[in-house]
């Protein structure tokens, strides 16, 4: 075994995996194109049938006027924010410091579109209406991340969320959803996706994760904002030549899971209340509102690592490939629910997540 990364090897050798849908390999292109009439035309520089017609399908799905398909949602999301500093004559923005264009897209914002960014909360808690009323500056437009990953998934309650939403229309400062993944949040608040995306001037949501495309992204909003996101998507390269191995994937999913968006949040629920019963294991948020949380571990990375390796060879479960290390010698790892939770015997997770908790006493003892 790799001195180098013991846990994730031996997390591929798991026979049960937790988290997600299925292994991403080339399986997923193949069951997505099992059905397609091998005369199909594709689509040419984000032109043609194959790629309109989805887009007018997530336009609808969403509720908005058009919608547009994009290689990621790093590009989709710059060029929306780009498009709305433009259209004010102000280039800040305001968003939490966690966000992932603050956190992981080596300053892109920053170096090619010179926006600035304005950090809104506390990177610990989500954004709140009394956190935007406070901005002390003028901003174009305001990004609300739904659910914030990086702090467990967590999500405000809807009457905040609208409240946000009024404020901003009122002031004049357009609101951006980035909302990779808005639809595992849909059970949540019991709402459709277009009641939600009626509260914001613009949205992105992710093609590949709850719903398991190869890639891609899709960018929505009224016409004239979409008109001008096409400019940006040629100016950036996001015209290939063609996409259509991302476009049949995307559609094949999203109508084979959108509807299971409320299965995945009941076993997410079920899960983090077994691992909630452990004494140095608890998730966060505590009552997760998605399919995703994160498990904290009340002891260090390098203690907790050799103890999944032994849990994994004990019971062929996959509890994660990766720990990152928190504060005050703790550390967590994330957990987002697909379909490979189901197939899993309960007993095997039980018998996973007891041992940790026994172990993780041993440390604590």
């Amino acid at each position: 075994m790799s001195e180098m990364n013991p846990l994730l090897e031996a997390y591929n050798e798991t026979a049960y995996q937790i988290a997600g849908h299925s292994k991403r390999d080339i399986r997923v292109l193949k069951e997505s194109f099992k059905d397609i009439a091998e005369g199909l035309e594709s689509d040419i520089y984000g032109k043609g049938k194959i790629i309109e017609n989805f887009e007018v399908k997530m336009a609808k799905f969403l509720g908005k006027e058009s919608a547009v398909f994009f290689p990621s949602g790093t590009m989709a999301q710059q060029i929306a924010l780009r498009i709305w500093c433009d259209h004010k004559g102000l280039k800040k923005i305001g968003y939490h410091p966690l966000c992932h264009l603050e956190i992981h897209e080596e300053d892109g914002l920053k170096e090619l579109h010179h926006i600035e960014p304005v950090l809104l909360a506390d990177k610990d808690r989500l954004i709140t209406l009394e956190d935007i009323v406070s901005i002390d500056e003028d901003v174009a437009c305001v990004l609300l991340e739904l659910p914030q990953r990086e702090i467990g998934g967590q999500l405000p309650d809807y009457t905040t969320l609208k409240s946000i939403s009024l404020y901003c229309r009122d002031k004049g400062i357009k609101l951006h959803l980035d909302g990779a993944r808005l639809f595992e949040i849909l059970p949540y608040y019991e709402k459709t996706a277009a009641e939600v995306c009626r509260l914001f001037d613009s949205v992105y949501v992710s093609l590949y994760k709850g719903i398991g495309g190869i890639a891609g992204a899709i960018l929505a909003g009224d016409n004239k904002f979409i008109d001008d996101s096409k400019v940006w998507k040629r100016r950036h390269g996001g015209d290939l030549i063609s996409l259509y191995p991302y476009i049949i994937s995307a559609d094949y999913y999203f109508n084979e899971r959108i509807h299971r968006m409320g299965e995945y949040f009941d076993a997410t629920k079920k899960l983090a209340g077994m691992i909630n019963e452990c004494d140095f294991i608890s998730t966060r948020p505590l009552n997760p509102v998605s399919n995703m949380f994160h498990v904290h571990v009340d002891a260090p990375k390098d203690v907790i690592i050799p103890i999944l390796v032994s849990i994994y060879r004990e019971t062929q479960v996959g509890l994660t490939s990766y720990v990152k290390e928190s504060l005050n010698n703790t550390c967590y790892f994330e957990v987002s629910i697909g379909d490979r939770y189901n197939n899993i015997p309960e007993e095997k997770v039980e018998k996973a997540f007891r041992m940790l908790d026994e172990q993780s006493q041993t440390v604590q003892g």
